[in-house]
């Protein structure tokens, strides 16, 4: 019997637990979550800044699932190359260039495709060392999300520059180009 209870207790305490990978995130701002161009604004948003500036990892990290995985395509010996980072690595790894350098990125164009609670969104993208300097990088940044009921999470976001070889297509440009 106190088997049983004991039991019991742990299944009514595992179906009320919150859904692994969406548990002890930091709090975000309610703008950044509300809606898919809240998310994609704080995405673009969070790295961008000038030289010297501390980024918003904490804040970058809210709009995440815990175990978000970000994949960047590269191009090595003619074979496309994938780099997969978890959020601690890619904020490592990205932050020493962007205090360094100055990063700004934002997005130019986007197609979303959004089915019930899941979205897909390519956001094609420029960035720069400072807001109006030239374009060091273009490129798409595909990212999946979902709704919960009460926010938006991205759960994958995996992108490629453009190159020579690979030029952005003219359906993930604005009007007119660019």
């Amino acid at each position: 019997m106190l088997l049983q209870r004991v039991i019991s207790t742990a299944l009514v305490f595992a179906l009320a637990a919150p859904v692994t990978g969406l548990a002890q995130r930091p709090v975000p701002r309610p703008a950044d979550v509300a809606t898919l161009d809240g998310i994609v604004h704080a995405y673009y948003d969070v790295i961008s800044g000038p030289p010297g500036q501390a980024r918003e990892w904490s804040r970058d990290s809210s709009l995440y699932i815990a175990d978000i995985r970000f994949v960047s395509m590269g191009f090595e010996g003619g074979r496309p190359v994938p780099s997969i980072m978890d959020h601690g690595t890619y904020a490592r790894q990205s932050d020493p260039y962007f205090v360094k350098n100055g990063f700004f990125e934002q997005e130019i164009h986007r197609e979303t495709r959004r089915f019930g609670n899941i979205a897909h969104v390519f956001s094609t993208y420029e960035s720069r060392n400072t807001p109006d300097g030239p374009v060091i990088a273009r490129g798409i940044n595909s990212l999946n999300l979902f709704w919960d009921g009460s926010r938006w999470w991205i759960a994958s976001a995996t992108w490629d520059e453009e190159r020579p070889g690979n030029p952005l297509p003219p359906e993930f440009l604005p009007p007119g180009g660019r």
